[in-house]
């Protein structure tokens, strides 16, 4: 008995499964259909998107977050931005911003929570009681 199409391809069973290689990368790929000419495995395809397989770090700027919402903003290299629009012709001509590292918030304990809660709901009771007076 002769090679099925599937098998003159380059196609496999294993423990019944169809197999074939990826064309591009060589490992098999599993599940394939029995009409099947070639394969192309999922990194591969990922590969010719452009998809990484590990995220890419994010470069800093060295600007403050939310810099770009400041009625004005200069860099250390003097560049000068208004709401964040670089204002080219005014490069130079003024001082860094001194940018104020932002504020430490204490993180409140559950007993602080609620006790915190019930201070603001007493507060709530004596304003009604004021009111209905």
């Amino acid at each position: 008995m002769g090679k099925s199409t599937f098998e003159k391809n380059g196609g496999y069973f294993i423990d019944g499964v169809a197999y074939m290689d990826c064309k591009v990368t060589g490992e098999p790929v599993a599940n394939v259909s029995e009409d099947s000419v070639s394969v192309i495995g999922s990194r591969a395809v990922m590969g010719m998107v452009g998809m990484p397989d590990e995220p890419k770090q994010k470069v800093s700027t060295g600007r403050p977050a939310g810099w770009h919402f400041m009625n004005e903003f200069v860099d250390k290299d003097g560049n000068v931005f208004h709401k964040g629009k670089e204002q080219p012709d005014l490069k130079g001509t003024l001082k860094p911003t001194k940018v104020k590292p932002p504020k430490k918030r204490k993180k409140l304990t559950a007993d602080e929570k609620l006790f915190k809660q019930a201070r603001e709901y007493k507060k709530k009771l004596k304003a009604k009681r004021k009111n209905k007076k």
